[in-house]
């Protein structure tokens, strides 16, 4: 930590990864924007465990769908702690369907909240830290969709490479002023899902046969925003308990 207090903000931080990821950050030391779509009550437990910490939380309401919401967004964070040093987009919807009967406004949704919405919230947080001089960290949480592929995922698996992609390009354009950018790329990751839901079919062939805690999936956001990491930027971070792995069928080669 530098002279001056570092906050972060951490989108769709209400529950799941980002929830974990606002309170690792507050342990790290940060104050923290907690923002949500719907889940207010949820942003407001994460705001008074942070607040337990000893450090400062604000709860934003914000659709990062919408433009004009993701500057509402960074105007109520900035008037709450005056700078940014770290943003991480979190905010997503993993809505699927198969290619053949995905709609328009399917399409758009998934595309204008994973990509367009992550693309302009870490533009405006690359013109605050420009604008203060501030050395900050922008940390993309895309998915390993965006590498592997599954059925009923190919707007959803777009929207990830794009934004994993982005993240290359964002990282070599700011680098002249002292800021990385990184995506991190998380598997299956339990957040509370209903032990009936299909999902869990996915469990044994994961290569550590489990899903991720949300806290594990944060541990690493938090050490890529550390000064430990100071020297990673432009790359891409798989924490997925080896998924992408058993993409490759065992018997490819035979």
């Amino acid at each position: 930590m530098d002279s001056m207090q570092k906050t972060a903000l951490v989108t769709g931080s209400s529950h799941g990864i980002g929830r974990a990821t606002a309170i690792r950050l507050a342990e790290a030391g940060y104050d923290v924007g907690v923002t949500y779509h719907s889940r207010e009550e949820g942003a407001r437990e994460v705001a008074a465990v942070i607040e337990g910490l000893g450090r400062r939380a604000v709860t934003i309401q914000a659709d990062v769908s919408d433009l004009e919401s993701i500057r509402r967004m960074y105007d109520a964070f900035l008037d709450a702690f005056g700078r940014i040093d770290l943003l991480v987009n979190n905010a997503g919807v993993g809505l699927t369907a198969p290619f053949l009967k995905t709609t328009p406004e399917l399409f758009e949704t998934v595309i204008n909240t994973d990509l367009r919405g992550n693309f302009f919230g870490a533009q405006r947080a690359a013109k605050e830290m420009i604008s203060r001089g501030i050395r900050g960290v922008i940390i993309n949480i895309s998915s390993n969709h965006a590498v592997g592929c599954w059925p009923d995922c190919s707007v959803y698996a777009a929207a990830k490479a794009g934004l994993s992609k982005f993240t290359k390009n964002c990282a070599m354009e700011l680098a002249p002023y002292g800021i990385r950018v990184v995506t991190v790329q998380p598997g299956y990751t339990d957040i509370g899902w209903d032990k009936q839901n299909p999902i869990w079919s996915a469990e044994p062939r994961i290569p550590l046969k489990r899903f991720a805690d949300p806290s594990e999936i944060a541990d690493g956001i938090v050490f890529l925003a550390s000064d430990k990491a100071a020297y990673i930027t432009g790359a891409t971070i798989d924490i997925d308990g080896g998924a992408l792995l058993a993409c490759v069928p065992e018997n490819m080669f035979v």
